[in-house]
């Protein structure tokens, strides 16, 4: 079992910054990619951007340029985050973590709340 805690995000002006954390502990052995997806009002969940195992990363053409993910391996924990710069009004969402795990399991955090207006 993994858990998966987020933190971060608030209230942001457009062309400002934020960056998202999320913690996976637990049974991390297996683990075998980590991500950031977000949901608007009235709009499907997205992927934003993910990490694999190996390290290569994935990115949202909307985001490509001013997101960046990265991860910290420790021994019993993975941390992931996810920088954001110039944000706009359009990246407003509720953003979840992802966690992949060998065989088949999917965790989900309990989103976190990123607005950008002025």
């Amino acid at each position: 079992q993994v858990q998966v805690q987020e933190s971060g995000g608030g209230l942001e002006q457009p062309g400002g910054s934020l960056r998202l954390s999320c913690a996976a502990s637990g049974t991390i052995f297996g683990i075998n990619a980590m991500g950031w997806y977000r949901q608007a009002p009235g709009k499907k969940r997205e992927l934003v951007a993910t990490v694999a195992t190996g390290g290569n990363t994935n990115y949202a053409d909307s985001v490509k340029g001013r997101f960046t993910i990265s991860r910290i391996i420790a021994v019993n924990t993975v941390t992931l985050y996810l920088q954001m710069n110039s944000l706009r009004p359009e990246d407003t969402a509720v953003y979840y973590c992802h966690v992949g795990q060998s065989p088949g399991r999917d965790y989900w955090g309990q989103g976190t709340q990123v607005t950008v207006s002025s």
